[in-house]
């Protein structure tokens, strides 16, 4: 109560404590007017809404959201079949929703594994088809939203794991367990993603025996799934060292075995104590995702380039259209980084 009392007296202090400060507090103030008057013109006061290119080129001052009404189903959807997109967007409906129930706290029950399984061969179902009744798709024309969230959470899902054992592997008593995964980790985050990329999609394809080769989307799916879990190694790493050794060695003290000491004792305060950290990495996985198009495979981002890039009559307003993207990035950033403080909260490791 005596924090929360003291804030607005703070804040009145650090805005107008001294005629320094509020003239510095005048200038920003009438900075961010500026600023919001002349997007709020751009935006809405002069902006065309509805799809019609013509007006669009007549407004010299004004935003084309006309554009996003016209193309928002290529943006989203890339190059999928359009009388087929409902597809796509079911898959995302679903993958989200179990993406969801699994932030519950309440749902972290055995049950969540199979149930992950289930919404994993519905998404694919889905988005190739070939079973009940759909037509083929093939991953060269995923694209959009179903592949920037599919390649995330599926890469998350699988890099997590991987991560678990390289931080546990790095910590090890064992000499060589503990070099393996420290040059592990070492090597991949010494190269850059786009790179990692580059070599699943055409280098990898010569290790393999001719006539079998992975598709391009599971062989980036393979590299995304490398590179993350050696950042993420590194994050539940830390929170390993964050938790004192004296709790280990009472519990062994006390007939715990070392896996469940680790199961039931270090891994569960260990990943509470960087959940910060661990949102921070998938919010880039996130943003990263973007990088595929590198390599063929047209994200979000890549699906907006198709949609405009080979349209001359709306080419001229990229703008827009990247404003839309960043739009669609800014929400599902935003909502991880407003659930991280929730679960901080829920678990109580919050410094609020």
């Amino acid at each position: 109560m005596r924090n929360v009392a003291q804030g607005p007296i703070a804040w009145r202090s650090e805005l107008w404590g001294s005629p320094l400060r509020a003239l510095a507090t005048v200038l920003l103030l009438g900075l961010l007017a500026w600023a919001g008057f002349h997007a709020f013109e751009w935006g809405v006061m002069h902006a065309v809404f509805r799809p019609d290119a013509d007006a669009c080129r007549a407004v010299q001052h004004g935003a084309c959201w006309g554009v996003v009404a016209e193309k928002w189903r290529p943006m989203l959807f890339g190059r999928f079949p359009y009388e087929e997109q409902w597809r796509p967007a079911v898959a995302v409906v679903v993958l989200s929703a179990v993406t969801v129930l699994s932030a519950w706290p309440r749902s972290w029950r055995w049950w969540l594994a199979p149930l992950w399984g289930v919404a994993l061969l519905l998404f694919v179902g889905l988005m190739h088809g070939g079973v009940a009744g759909l037509s083929v798709v093939p991953t060269s024309r995923w694209g959009g939203l179903p592949l920037t969230i599919g390649l995330a959470v599926v890469g998350l899902a699988l890099a997590f794991p991987l991560a678990l054992l390289l931080a546990m592997g790095r910590r090890s008593e064992w000499p060589v367990v503990r070099t393996l995964s420290a040059s592990y980790i070492e090597l991949v985050r010494g190269v850059p993603l786009i790179s990692v990329l580059f070599m699943a999609s055409f280098l990898l394809p010569l290790l393999w025996p001719a006539g079998w080769q992975p598709d391009v989307l599971v062989r980036v799916l393979m590299g995304l799934t490398l590179f993350v879990a050696a950042y993420l190694a590194e994050i539940i790493r830390g929170g390993l060292q964050a938790v004192p050794r004296g709790q280990t060695e009472v519990a062994m003290a006390l007939g715990f075995g070392r896996w469940p000491v680790q199961r039931d004792i270090v891994l569960p305060q260990a990943l509470r104590l960087v959940v910060p950290a661990l949102t921070n990495s998938v919010v880039g996985t996130l943003k990263d995702t973007s990088l595929v198009t590198v390599v063929g495979l047209f994200e979000l981002t890549g699906a907006l380039g198709l949609a405009l890039g080979g349209d001359p009559v709306w080419r001229p307003f990229y703008l827009e259209g990247y404003l839309f993207v960043a739009a669609v990035y800014w929400l599902l950033c935003f909502g991880l980084s407003r659930y991280s403080v929730w679960l901080e909260r829920r678990l109580g490791t919050s410094s609020a």
